[in-house]
């Protein structure tokens, strides 16, 4: 293929692309390689049929009511001495009779595509000889259609602009716009896809029918001029045939006669004439394509001596290739399965060569849940004031039974905080839940790979998923253990544990400073609840730090609009409208003073509830907390029993109870840390009888400030075995 392009001139060049065409068509693929072509595009009725029958000087083409154009018919025209046509599915058959290439068209059509009215994006591939035509190939699509016939289905709308979008989306194609002048040229359905991939006018060619249908004292003489929707390559008008002279037989050549006869005879169009009509389209098409052609030569070369060179490559590897050999097979095989295992480690290591440019994905996703979900899920947990307060209660008056007590017995509360432990199980099963969906999802994509092999494929994911839903019992077990541990002993000595006691002077100790005012999440918001008159809901750059939100008109971060403190405020979810899309939630103060301006709520807007999540898991790492959680159960026990002597409990989980779910914001702002070496060697020392060598193992592997840090390293870790 690739010495085609030595002495070939530039009348050969359109030849030559359709020489390539045919073969690509042949091989049922096109090697990756977008040919130039010139592709039809308009709505139904538009007179594209029309139009492509004057170039050729026939009828040919399928009429009647509804879609008739249900595939792309590449249509080649070559300058030839006699005049005749053929398709490349029927080799060696000449057909002279244009009636037959009608109806051949149509039982090709109903062929692929069935009786149903349904649709194909397989093309059919006409050449047409006639000392008629200029060297021209077309690519005539199925018209925009918006109601289904027949038994179409209801998407048909969505099918055909799929269809036309995969052809005119290509750099290297032309678009033929048709639309007809007796509509507004701002509803064209032609236009508007066309301006979709082509905003600058660059590609698009305007052609305008059904000029002489136009009401009377009207004209297209500014579009046609190019100065209401310009295009580069300009318009063109053209007068088909009436549906009168098409069911009386009239002939193409008088009609073109007839065309020629309106543009002169018009007082609208006759300084134009010489630069309108099918003659002068036709011209107009053999030189913008050719040009065109001329334009993308070196680049299509350069990619077609590179493919070349692949396949020779690929060929000499299967040079010695034995189908029969048993050992090819298994080499095969395991190369297969060691890619996908190569594909999948990368994905959760997050160094794959294909990045996810549109979603989060594998490692990235997990990571997520272990520092944003997880410590969001423990602050939702639901909690009742009212119905701790009457179980702390009961449990104090039954476990007096018929004495009257002096001091709050241990009993009561070691009930009450191993019931509020126990609550953790919940957020900690979800984790792992999610975790292996997204490893089995992650799974998903690896097998895509296999997708020529659809036996190995499945069996693949299948064995895999197995596996991973097999590690993941045993994971629920393990954390299930983790808890039930912490439940059968209350360790009192824990140093790191703070009761009542010193609760209030260690959160009054905690120094803003020691966080510092840092950047923890950064991006776009809609502020939802201005009103219209205000200017309406807009889209700001927002940036959150440790102590304030502030938002930005753009991500350069120079012109800021405001900045709002983080003391008092809570979030809190707003069910959205029927009428939008946006996920909202709202910032609000506690002590009902105006979050911003004169608006009591302050309501963002998302696209999506991963990205809302996201959010106010940033905005809980900021102390701004859920609206139902304003206080942790255990802290609030705690509270409750401040009447009462208590020696401060210390358990490791109690730790994690506290420094992971939510303080109030007027106790603490930020969650105190301790490092996890500290932490393990007071477990230790408090609970040596313990069997704890696990918790050592895991544990001892991460630096991790944060207990969701020591959860999410030893989730992992048993994935891994």
């Amino acid at each position: 293929l690739g010495n085609l392009f030595h002495g070939c001139g530039m009348e050969g060049l359109i030849e030559l692309v359709n020489r390539l065409q045919d073969a690509f068509a042949a091989l049922g693929q096109s090697c990756l390689l977008e040919l130039p072509q010139i592709a039809v595009v308009g709505g139904q009725s538009a007179g594209k049929s029309s139009v492509l029958e004057n170039c050729v000087s026939r009828d040919f083409l399928p009429r009647g009511s509804g879609i008739v154009t249900r595939r792309p018919l590449v249509l080649q025209l070559v300058t030839a001495k006699t005049e005749y046509a053929e398709f490349l599915h029927c080799k060696g058959r000449k057909f002279t009779d244009f009636d037959e290439v009608r109806q051949e068209i149509e039982a090709e059509t109903d062929r692929v595509t069935g009786l149903n009215k349904g649709i194909s994006s397989i093309p059919i591939n006409l050449r047409v000889y006639s000392p008629h035509v200029l060297s021209l190939t077309l690519v005539d699509l199925p018209g925009i259609t918006k109601v289904p016939v027949g038994d179409q289905p209801p998407d048909i709308e969505q099918q055909i602009r799929d269809m036309i979008m995969q052809f005119i989306s290509r750099e290297n194609c032309l678009i033929l716009a048709v639309t007809p002048a007796n509509t507004d040229l701002a509803n064209s359905d032609a236009l508007k896809l066309a301006k979709e991939v082509d905003p600058q006018g660059l590609r698009t060619i305007g052609v305008i029918t059904k000029l002489d249908l136009m009401d009377e004292g009207t004209d297209a003489t500014e579009i046609l001029e190019n100065k209401l929707l310009p295009l580069r390559r300009g318009y063109i008008g053209v007068v088909n045939r009436s549906q009168k002279d098409i069911d009386g037989k009239k002939d193409i050549k008088a009609a073109m006669l007839a065309e020629r006869k309106f543009f002169l005879s018009h007082p609208a169009y006759r300084h134009m004439a010489d630069r309108m009509g099918t003659p002068y389209l036709q011209k107009v098409l053999n030189q913008q394509l050719t040009n065109h052609i001329r334009d993308t030569l070196p680049t299509f070369r350069s990619k077609l001596q590179s493919q070349l060179l692949s396949i020779e490559h690929e060929v000499e590897a299967y040079k010695n290739f034995k189908p029969e050999d048993p050992t090819r097979k298994t080499k095969a095989l395991l190369q297969m399965v060691q890619q996908f295992s190569v594909d999948f480690e990368k994905r959760i290591e997050g160094s794959g060569d294909q990045v996810d440019t549109l979603e989060l994905s594998g490692g990235a996703k997990i990571n997520r849940i272990f520092h944003e979900r997880f410590p969001f899920e423990l602050v939702k947990m639901e909690f009742n004031e009212k119905e701790l307060r009457r179980e702390i209660s009961y449990a104090i008056k039954n476990i007096h039974g018929i004495r009257t007590g002096l001091f709050t017995p241990d009993m009561a509360f070691e009930a009450i905080v191993k019931k509020q432990i126990v609550k953790l199980k919940g957020p900690c099963l979800k984790s792992v839940d999610l975790v292996m969906q997204e490893l089995i999802n992650t799974v998903k994509k690896c097998t895509k790979k296999l997708a020529t092999y659809p036996r190995l494929c499945e069996e693949t994911e299948r064995i895999v998923a197995g596996h991973i839903r097999d590690r993941e019992e045993k994971t629920k077990e393990q954390v299930l253990l983790l808890i039930d541990i912490q439940v059968s002993y209350i360790n009192t000595n824990h140093e790191d544990f703070i009761g009542f006691a010193n609760a209030q002077q260690r959160s009054s100790q905690v120094n803003k400073s020691a966080v510092g005012n840092q950047v923890i999440r950064k991006g776009w918001l809609t502020i939802n609840n201005i009103g219209i008159m205000k200017g309406g809901s807009k889209e700001y750059w927002f940036v959150l730090t440790a102590e304030s939100l502030s938002w930005y008109k753009d991500d350069e971060e120079k012109e800021k609009k405001y900045m709002l403190p983080l003391d008092n405020l809570k979030v809190r979810d707003v069910e959205k409208s029927f009428m939008s899309s946006k996920h909202i939630f709202a910032l609000f103060n506690t002590e009902q003073r105006n979050v911003y301006k004169d608006y009591r709520f302050l309501e963002l807007a998302c696209d999506a509830q991963e990205e809302m999540d996201s959010w106010k898991a940033s905005l809980l790492r900021a102390g701004v907390y859920p609206d139902k959680s304003s206080v942790t159960p255990l802290l609030f026990l705690l509270l409750l029993l401040h009447k009462y002597y208590c020696p401060a409990p210390r358990s490791p989980l109690l730790w994690l109870l506290i420094t992971s779910s939510s303080f109030p914001s007027t106790y603490c702002r930020h969650r105190p840390h301790c490092s996890s070496r500290s932490f393990l060697s007071s477990y230790q020392a408090a609970t040596p009888a313990l069997p704890t060598q696990w918790l050592r193992v895991h544990y001892l592997s991460t630096s991790l400030p944060h207990p969701a840090g020591f959860l999410r390293k030893f989730l992992n870790k048993l994935f891994q075995e």
